[in-house]
């Protein structure tokens, strides 16, 4: 207490070091970066090998074995998941989550260049890259204008792109809906016949004539001489003038056999705005870059350039994660002014103004004290910083009340300002320090949370770590001070002990009817106990039988939404234009639909990682504000899927993007087998029972192959030998009606990139005919390639999984609005197991339900963490095991409260929110418990002759008031939230079921539901607990000796 002292004699260094942590608490908040999402590093690397024209089965055999050989043996590779496709190959690393990303990078480079020697020579470098949990853009901007060439829309897009990418919070951006240039090289068959001249001779020809050759330098007695060869083709006049052949009689130019032309490649994608053609640039901002801060910077960049483009450009702006973040952070900081308020005219109210505002102050300390440890550690300021900051709020002010209030109580008896703060320090030192270790007791194994969710969720402890622990700092030394210089000494009221007269309170009414009903309830503990038992076992059985179940996370309100729209069969990129855009049409239409934006690749937006196989557009879908809508994002949703069902040869699915951690559809079956066909007959039987035998789903797909044809071409080696032409010839000979033979690649000064040299045949000859009808040259002239080839049709496979070195498919769902997937998961559980499912198949759950799993896991292990920390410090501070097992009974009380909350609500228990608020709510309610016990036992002490049952009965009514204000003030913070309402009275909005909302909804509900049932029980049933023994001891065990007992008053 010498410290106490000292900061109370020296105060108005202490008044200075308050307003020091006010003003860094200030600027740190105003330093911070804003973002909505926390910055969570997923430990995923993505290898990706690019091989044009390889078959999925070359590509799984030559480019994703190697791989996997060197990848797997990878410290702490967690899961290896591999694709093979039609000309490239994917290899998905997923690490352990305490590993050193940038080593595993590392790592990942150096086994991908051992695996490099076993590729094919003409592959392309492999791309190594680190996957982050979040994929969505900051910013996507949308080009588009009728009056405008591709040429000059492309230029205008890629020169944003240069400017955008220079600016130093912007990672990348990347083009979407865009075309790569070409020089394409059309032979003219008839001249190559004319002039003898195979295609061998033609790529010979431009790669020996494009060489950079440093011919050396040399020495003159004038000095030294570089000297050098130009060989670089620089343009396209260049190329045509290639010679191609020559003898005695002259030279043939590439002129003469072909036609020279800059151009793009043939269109792979496409991209629209609101059913436009369109060019856009998705924009990602890095990762510590404030996100409000990066969009405005684009957005001045790219008005700021409106002035130089050409007429009838139009630009839109969609997918402004800016607005949103600022949306929601704005909403969430003015819930925390509301809450503020509210907590303050609650405190006042019991206190009055002097103390009452003594008290409120040690909000904003604690507050910016947070803000500026959130600063120090790097955290953005996100929505789960501000939630914590709302959460802590009403528990950062209940070591600060218990203090002011039992000062008030000396002062009334007579003792001066400084004696009674110091006394009411000294008293309260244990049970304010120990109520605050309960807490964050409870909240530290939140903090060893494994998985990107626990990564996720960790900024939630953290927060609030920082917050109580600036809350004690202040209660304990800020209190007294501020207290002592500013109070006011007053008039004598009361008993100078802590035992109130019996059956009065100072509380008014409901202090005199609790005291009444307090001492009749615990003339016979027995009777109370029991009664308070009864009730909570019949809650958890009524919660057994009719409660909703259980469900990962909460259904959110989403602004954001995907639109998959998938075909199947050959179709051409303009089929698959036309058909998104007639999807594109019906989904404008819906009301609330603010814009649509589709891209035929699947862009980055919505975690887009998991493509269906048949996907051919995948279009995102913007509501307006949830504020501007009579309706819920997932009526609008359901009106989308109306809008878009029975369209002929589509299947079309529609979800918004999820809110929370990522984990990919609701259900998800994994099926792997060595054996590929059985796995496959399996994987139908599953997907055909889910789709004709269930109800409650919808979006029904599989990973098997698609339904489909390829042409091989199959050389009679022999044959062709003796016509001297070998396969790599006729290769070269398909290639030119297919996508071109690259010959080479120069780079123009007004382009960014190489650009590809390709020579093919004129349009007019290519297509599917074309390949009978290929003529290859010979030593003894054109020979049709039919001679030697015979063309013929086989199924084609599309792609190969594989995790962790096995071949696997998937068989994926999503449950109806209102279905629970946890019901249908234990459901197609129960079929599996009298399914009679092929032994050599091996199936599991993943997605969701394995995060579900490992959740409930780790939260029932974080469950007893806690209360195990918090029994050993309640045995050190109490040294009574029968006391400790009492506090922590609270913690049961807390649950049924939750439970109860959640029956009459008729809500499912959401394994990460409500299993959040349970395990929160444990170190909280025990607080309340602490200062009754911990008053009783110093009752006890002062006075030896006092009687349990007076004990009990006076620490109840004494600590009536603080027990029930820190109660009150801790509820009333989340209450507006836990109602589904959104209180932001600095922006003067208030909204019902918003976004803000439907996110923290049912954490606030488990919160404040808990904390009211058990503070209830727990002011009848401590005090219970407390006098049972000597009631047992008095009563009980003389009538079981035989001993008659004696009536006591």
């Amino acid at each position: 207490m010498k410290l106490l002292e000292q900061a109370i004699s020296r105060a108005r260094a202490t008044v200075s070091i308050l307003l020091f942590v006010l003003i860094a608490g200030v600027v740190a908040r105003y330093l911070i970066s804003v973002d909505l999402n926390p910055d969570v590093t997923v430990p995923v690397v993505m290898v990706t090998v690019t091989h044009q024209g390889i078959s999925p089965e070359d590509a799984n055999r030559l480019l994703v074995k190697p791989m996997e050989i060197e990848l797997k043996s990878l410290d702490g590779v967690e899961e290896l998941t591999t694709r093979a496709q039609e000309g490239s190959a994917f290899a998905v690393v997923e690490f352990e989550i305490d590993i050193d990303i940038s080593a595993a990078l590392a790592d990942v480079r150096e086994a991908v260049n051992r695996a490099k020697a076993e590729f094919p020579n003409d592959t392309d470098e492999p791309i190594v890259n680190e996957l982050s949990a979040s994929p969505e853009p900051t910013l996507v901007i949308a080009f588009s204008g009728e009056q405008l060439t591709e040429r000059e829309l492309f230029h205008i897009v890629r020169n944003l792109r240069l400017e955008i990418e220079s600016l130093p919070e912007i990672l990348q951006a990347n083009l979407s809906g865009d075309r790569e240039e070409v020089v394409e090289v059309l032979l003219k068959p008839s001249a190559l016949e004319h002039y003898n001249i195979t295609a061998d001779e033609l790529l010979k020809t431009v790669a020996a004539n494009n060489l950079l050759v440093p011919s050396g330098e040399y020495d003159t007695a004038s000095g030294r001489f570089g000297v050098k060869v130009p060989g670089l083709i620089e343009g396209r006049e260049d190329l045509m003038g290639l010679p191609v052949k020559s003898n005695s009689e002259g030279v043939v130019t590439l002129a003469d056999v072909a036609d020279v032309r800059r151009t793009f490649k043939d269109p792979t994608t496409f991209s629209h705005i609101n059913g436009r053609q369109a060019m856009a640039i998705e924009v990602f901002k890095r990762n510590q870059a404030n996100a409000i801060k990066s969009v405005a910077s684009v957005k001045a960049l790219v008005e700021g350039s409106a002035d130089t483009l050409p007429r009838g450009v139009q630009i839109d702006y969609i997918f402004d994660a800016s607005d949103f973040a600022l949306q929601m952070v704005n909403e969430l900081q003015g819930n925390i002014l509301t809450a503020v308020a509210l907590v303050m005219v609650v405190v006042v109210a019991a206190l009055g103004l002097r103390s009452g505002l003594l008290v409120s102050l040690g909000i904003p300390f604690s507050l910016f004290g947070a803000t500026i440890v959130v600063y120090l550690l790097g955290y953005s300021f996100n929505f789960m910083v501000i939630f914590g900051l709302l959460l802590a709020l009403g528990m950062l002010i209940d070591g600060a009340i218990v203090v002011v209030e039992y000062a008030d109580q000396k002062t009334l008896s007579g003792m001066s300002l400084r004696d009674a703060y110091v006394t009411a320090v000294r008293r309260m030192f244990m049970p304010v320090v120990a109520s605050t270790a309960t807490t964050l007791a409870v909240f530290l194994p939140l903090m060893l949370w494994p998985g990107v969710v626990g990564e996720f969720m960790s900024y939630l402890p953290v927060t609030v770590f920082a917050v109580l622990s600036w809350s004690l700092l202040y209660a304990l030394l800020f209190v007294p001070v501020l207290g002592v210089l500013f109070g006011r000494k007053k008039a004598q009221l009361a008993p100078t002990t802590d035992a109130p007269i019996r059956g009065k309170a100072y509380l008014g009414k409901l202090g005199t009817a609790y005291g009444k009903f307090i001492g009749w309830a615990l003339a016979q503990p027995v009777l109370t106990i029991v009664s308070v038992l009864l009730l909570l076992v019949t809650i958890f059985v009524l919660y057994g039988t009719f409660g909703r179940g259980v469900d990962f996370f909460v259904e959110t309100e989403d602004r954001y939404g995907i639109v998959s729209v998938q075909a199947q069969g050959n179709l051409t990129i303009a089929d698959m234009a036309r058909l998104s855009r007639e999807v594109e049409l019906r989904v404008m239409a819906v009301p609330h639909v603010k814009t649509v934006y589709a891209a035929s690749r699947g862009s980055s937006i919505g975690g887009n990682l998991e493509r269906a196989k048949d996907q051919i557009s995948n279009i995102l879908v913007e509501l307006g504000r949830a504020s501007d809508r009579d309706r819920t994002s997932r009526e609008v949703y359901a009106d989308v899927r109306r809008a878009v069902a029975g369209m002929a040869g589509i299947d079309v699915t529609v979800n918004p993007v999820q809110g929370g951690p990522p984990v990919g559809k609701d259900i998800q079956l994994q099926l792997s087998s060595s054996n590929r066909g059985i796995m496959r007959e399996e994987a139908r039987r599953i997907r055909y029972y889910l789709e004709n035998q269930m109800t409650g789903l919808r979006d029904v797909e599989d990973t098997l192959p698609l339904p489909g044809i390829e042409w091989e071409l199959v050389v009679d080696r022999a044959e062709a030998a003796m016509l001297g032409v070998d396969t790599l010839q006729v290769g070269n000979m398909v290639q030119l009606v297919t996508n071109g033979i690259k010959i080479g690649e120069f780079r123009p000064d007004d382009a960014e990139e190489e650009v590809e040299i390709r020579v093919r045949y004129p349009a007019a000859d290519r297509g599917l005919f074309a390949l009978d009808e290929l003529r290859v040259t010979t030593p003894s002239g054109a020979v049709p390639v039919s001679t030697f080839v015979e063309r013929k049709p086989r199924p084609r496979l599309d792609s190969i999984q594989r995790i962790d070195r096995s071949d696997v498919l998937f068989v994926k769902a999503n449950a109806e609005d209102g279905v629970l997937p946890d019901d249908k998961v234990k459901e197609i559980a129960a079929w599996l197991k009298t399914a009679d499912i092929n032994p050599a198949v091996k199936i599991a759950f993943r997605g969701a339900n394995e995060e579900q799993e490992d959740s409930i896991a780790f939260l029932g292990v974080a469950f007893l963490m806690a209360l195990f920390l918090m029994l050993i410090l309640m045995v050190m501070q109490f040294n009574s095991f029968y006391q400790a097992f009492l506090i922590l009974s609270a913690v049961v009380m807390s649950t049924a409260g939750v439970l109860l909350g959640l029956l009459v609500m008729q809500q499912p228990l959401s394994v990460l929110m409500s299993g959040i608020g349970i395990v929160a709510l444990a170190g909280i309610v025990v607080n309340n418990n602490i200062v009754l016990i911990d008053t009783y036992n110093h009752l006890r002490r002062e006075d030896s002759r006092l009687s349990a049952l007076d004990a009990a009965v006076s620490s109840a009514i004494t600590r009536l008031r603080p027990v029930l204000l820190t109660t009150v003030t801790t509820a009333v913070g989340l209450l507006p939230l836990a109602c589904s309402v959104s209180l932001d009275f600095i922006h003067r909005q208030i909204e019902v079921n918003g976004e803000l909302a439907s996110w923290w909804q049912q954490l606030a509900a488990a919160i404040v539901n808990g904390l009211l049932f058990s503070t209830i029980l727990t002011l009848v049933f401590t005090p219970a607990m407390l006098v049972l023994p000597e009631f047992v001891r008095a009563r009980v065990m003389p009538r079981l000796s035989g001993v008659p007992t004696q009536q006591s008053d």
